[in-house]
């Protein structure tokens, strides 16, 4: 390891995201540089990745046909307007996003976040009822302990509390939620989708009725929720809110930012799960996180309404990014989704993911362990609160994996995984058996 590589910087001047700032900087975690399974701290220890960065890497780090994608891109065109201008990379990105989406949803707009994934496809479902004539949509559902990012609409729609709790008189108005889907008294310990649930999609009924259903616009679920915990649908959940709102003429948007790309064994979670959306999100796995990017999949229908009801030279949605398909994003684009295909991850993912459930499984009875959650390549460890310091054991549980040698997830009380896809069976169980020892190891 190059010496200096072990310094550490002066952390002042950096307010970090979604970390606690003063406890992080009183003891720093660096990680220096990484290649397939593996990072590297700034102290030379590898440090096998246990969420896929977050949530993100999904064919495994430092992939050289990516990084040589990017690094011609920047020596040939470095960046091209997106408003009233193009370059032939983003065509062909969403050429190839747009050949694995479920059919019909064709129509690709680029973004450069999952938040801003979120916000662009509510935009995109007022606009498309706006074009049909029925602008008094202007409605949205989504569901308690939902993440759909860190906009202002995407915490609207989300249903984590602490998230919402200092902006909560700013965020965008008109909205509602769902129940959470997860209920450990009923289906602790499942394996897979739970057989208990679906009935909570037709708490949707009921709220509409509340609002009148002709007043919303969308409804926006993740399909399998990652951040709240790994909270893994009921057998007929999607399939009933699917049913429900194509009853009364609602979008449906799936936040795909996780599932998307191969997590759960297939390109989608919709594919994974056969419930087809409106609307898709997703950013992440996009290009294996090389650049920042994130996308809206529509059905064909719901563009060509917005785009056939403006004025012939109008611009028909006013909305975009300045770095709305970047030439770098989307190189890194290509050649991840080539990547995936050549290396058929998505169906690595599928064929893993028995053993995966195992050694997951393998860690009940371990101290502490409330629940387990799985599906595809993801998994949740619910693990005890300790009284009065909710929280706690779980960054504890993270901090002593680190010194055992992975990276987890941690959220509340829950242990997440989502590893990359090029995972091998031997490091499903390294990591399991590191965890159980790790839960050992704590109080």
């Amino acid at each position: 390891m190059d010496a200096a590589k072990t310094v550490i910087p002066d952390l002042d001047a950096l307010w970090m995201p979604f970390t606690a700032n003063r406890q992080y900087k009183a003891a720093p975690r660096l990680l220096a540089s990484a290649s397939g399974m593996y990072y590297t701290t700034h102290d030379g220890r590898q440090i096998l990745d246990g969420c896929a960065g977050l949530w993100c890497v999904a064919a495994g780090h430092c992939r050289t046909e990516i990084a040589e994608a990017v690094a011609r891109q920047a020596a040939t065109l470095d960046y091209a307007p997106p408003f009233q201008m193009g370059h032939p990379l983003s065509f062909e990105a969403a050429t190839k996003v747009a050949a694995i989406m479920p059919q019909g949803l064709d129509r690709i707009f680029f973004t450069n976040s999952g938040s801003e994934s979120v916000d662009t496809a509510l935009k995109i479902a007022l606009a498309y009822h706006r074009a049909r004539g029925e602008g008094q949509r202007t409605r949205f559902i989504g569901r308690e302990r939902g993440y759909h990012g860190v906009g202002f609409g995407g915490m609207a729609v989300g249903g984590i509390g602490p998230n919402r709790k200092a902006f909560s008189a700013n965020l965008m108005p008109g909205t509602d939620h769902l129940p959470a889907t997860l209920n450990i008294a009923e289906a602790a310990f499942s394996k897979g989708q739970p057989q208990w649930g679906a009935h909570l999609a037709d708490e949707l009924e009921r709220i509409l009725a509340l609002h009148d259903p002709s007043n919303v616009a969308a409804v926006i679920v993740e399909p399998l929720a990652g951040s709240a915990g790994v909270l893994v649908p009921p057998v007929g959940y999607l399939e009933k809110l699917r049913e429900i709102t194509s009853k009364h003429g609602i979008l449906l948007i799936f936040d795909e930012v996780i599932t998307a790309f191969g997590r759960l064994g297939a390109a989608t979670a919709a594919e994974r799960f056969k419930v087809t959306p409106d609307l898709i999100t997703m950013a992440k796995a996009i290009n294996n996180a090389a650049v920042p990017m994130g996308a809206v999949a529509v059905r064909r229908e719901v563009h060509d309404t917005v785009v056939n009801s403006a004025a012939p030279g109008a611009i028909e949605l006013l909305h975009g990014y300045t770095y709305s398909g970047h030439p770098l994003a989307a190189a890194a684009a290509i050649a991840t989704l080539d990547l995936y295909q050549r290396e058929n991850l998505f169906g690595r993912a599928a064929e893993l993911a028995p053993v995966f459930e195992a050694a997951v499984h393998g860690v009940r009875g371990a101290p502490h362990v409330k629940d387990i959650r799985n599906y595809g390549l993801v998994a949740g460890i619910e693990l005890e609160p300790r009284p009065g310091q909710p929280g706690a054991r779980a960054y504890e549980a993270f901090l002593k994996c680190l010194e055992l040698g992975v990276l987890v997830r941690y959220t509340g009380d829950i242990l997440a995984f989502s590893p990359p896809l090029i995972i091998s069976e031997a490091q499903i169980g390294e990591l399991f058996d590191t965890v159980k020892k790790a839960l050992q190891d704590i109080k």
